[in-house]
């Protein structure tokens, strides 16, 4: 059997050496491979194998029992899981939207200040929301929209008359009617700041010559934004949307950290539905759990393709 033969970065045919002899001449780097990919195997791969208990009757108590389609059949029918389903879809979607918005707006605002120092200071203040965990998070503004005397909003409320003085005070964040615009507000101000790193980042690279075109034209600042500034931004717009498409059902920290019973129709989503179905009641079913989660990744990988497909339009390539 003939040997492979290959192009030398010189241009010079020569015959490939056998796989086994390459391997052992760059061993070394293999053997400092390996405990990185014995680690991939045990925490991203191994843990799949449970994917089988999908089809089966898993209780803490007795042993699995084959059951076939039993527990998607459940899923479909339940309307729990529906309600869950949209409101995954629907938070992660406005959240994105709405969030990088924000971050548009702020990364152009910034881009426009000739304050070096003021410009600095105001990317610092930004910035820090997004190092606070979820849990620090929803403490803070727990406190600032809690019904008793310590809430400051509702505090607010009654210094203007807007409720009595002497009456409760409104519990936003069991208020199924409100509890969306606040998580928005909320994400909002915890993310836009790490978003306008890469919009600002694409702004550094418009050609000045652009600009001072502009200026010759006599055009306004408004007008250079509308001009010169969007369009460069918007193949970056695109690609980000595109990109943050695919984790729409990843959501998990912020809803669970927020949320409360009083509020399940408006704010609870797969990953919080999957956590109630196996830790939150007595006798959990972790075959149903596991089907759930597993529709939620077929969902996953689906998204994951459209968005694929969609970056090789807009970008020319595809992001996996």
């Amino acid at each position: 059997m003939s040997k492979k033969v290959v192009m030398t970065s010189t241009g010079v045919p020569v015959r490939e050496k056998p796989l086994g002899l390459r391997i052992w001449n760059n061993r070394g780097y293999y053997i400092m491979f390996l405990p990185v990919f014995i680690f991939v195997l045990l925490i991203n791969y191994w843990p799949m194998l449970g994917v089988r208990y999908a089809f089966y009757d898993y209780k803490p108590v007795g042993e699995p029992v084959f059951v076939g389609m039993k527990h998607f059949l459940k899923l479909f029918e339940t309307d729990a899981f529906w309600n869950s389903f949209k409101n995954t879809l629907e938070l992660s979607i406005m959240r994105l939207i709405l969030t990088n918005v924000a971050s548009i707006v702020v990364s152009v605002f910034l881009n426009e200040m000739g304050n070096l120092l003021a410009k600095k200071t105001l990317q610092t203040l930004i910035y820090l929301p997004h190092f606070m965990s979820w849990a620090v998070v929803a403490s803070i503004f727990s406190l600032l929209l809690s019904p008793s005397a310590t809430g400051m909003v509702n505090g607010w409320l009654k210094d203007w008359g807007v409720i009595p003085a002497d009456g409760m005070g409104i519990y936003f964040l069991a208020d199924s009617k409100v509890w969306r615009p606040i998580f928005y507000l909320i994400n909002i101000w915890k993310e836009t700041g790490w978003g306008t790193i890469i919009f600002l980042a694409t702004l550094s690279g418009i050609n000045p010559e652009l600009y001072e075109a502009a200026d010759i034209d006599g055009a306004t600042r408004l007008q250079k934004i509308r001009y010169v500034t969007m369009p460069a931004l918007s193949n970056t717009i695109i690609t980000v949307l595109v990109l943050n498409l695919a984790k729409v059902l990843n959501m998990f920290e912020p809803v669970f950290v927020l949320y409360n019973n009083a509020v399940y129709d408006v704010a609870d989503v797969i990953s919080t539905y999957i956590y109630r179905q196996t830790f939150a009641i007595a006798l959990p079913n972790y075959g149903y759990s596991t089907a759930v989660g597993l529709f939620r990744s077929l969902v996953g990988g689906a998204l994951v393709i459209l968005c694929n497909w969609l970056s090789k339009k807009v970008r020319g390539r595809g992001i996996v």
